[in-house]
């Protein structure tokens, strides 16, 4: 299996021929080599997440495939055929068997809503919490796609939860609202944290991949 980290939050994920789209959003470019993409999950309905231009284009190559996303996305993304998933679903299809978690967006501010958020377990092995620190509990994660900079965000409480999902394999994800130095910073940080059980960080810029 082999997971991709692109632009800001999103994520592309290939196992056996089959392509699994995450959080395509308004900070990421257009994506490429799209025919084997078989679904798409989106953890949430803000636009840095996902946007109308990315899903177009998606199912322009791939027409008809799912899309999976909480409630708050299916309302959001009203033009669109969104399957609602809620934590502890699970789904599978093609490669894939997704595991849901979480539940909301963490705390921005108390005078924004919170929003539903959902973290998805990829094949027991890949994680991503979209935004939240929901951990996903009993599992054993391989590799780990830790939020590192994000209004909500605090590092000490992004170190918290690297050390409580203890992946063998962490990368930092979240991250073009930083600059480059605060996203090395927050990058070495998640790296301590990720080391204190004997696991490895991988610096992924987008494009570059790491395989499972």
């Amino acid at each position: 299996m082999r997971v991709t980290k692109f632009e800001h939050a999103a994520l592309t994920i290939e196992n056996d021929g089959a392509k699994l789209v995450i959080d395509p959003g308004s900070f990421t470019l257009p994506l490429d080599d799209l025919n084997s993409v078989v679904a798409v999950v989106i953890t949430h309905e803000h636009p840095d997440h996902w946007t109308a231009d990315h899903l177009d284009r998606i199912l322009q190559y791939a027409p008809g495939i799912p899309i999976y996303g909480p409630e708050g996305v299916a309302k959001a993304a009203g033009g669109y055929d969104v399957t609602v998933v809620a934590p502890g679903d699970t789904v599978t299809l093609e490669a894939f068997t997704l595991k849901f978690f979480g539940g909301k967006h963490n705390v921005i501010h108390e005078s924004i809503p919170i929003v539903d958020n959902v973290g998805v377990l990829v094949n027991d092995e890949f994680y991503y919490p979209g935004d939240s620190y929901a951990v996903p509990k009993g599992a054993k994660v391989t590799l780990l796609a830790a939020p590192v900079g994000a209004p909500w965000l605090k590092i000490g409480e992004a170190m918290d939860f690297v050390l409580a999902v203890a992946p063998r394999q962490a990368f930092g994800t979240h991250d073009m609202t930083l600059s480059v130095i605060g996203r090395d910073m927050g990058r070495a940080r998640l790296k301590w944290a990720v080391e204190q059980d004997g696991g490895e960080f991988l610096a992924l810029d987008p494009g570059d991949a790491a395989d499972i």
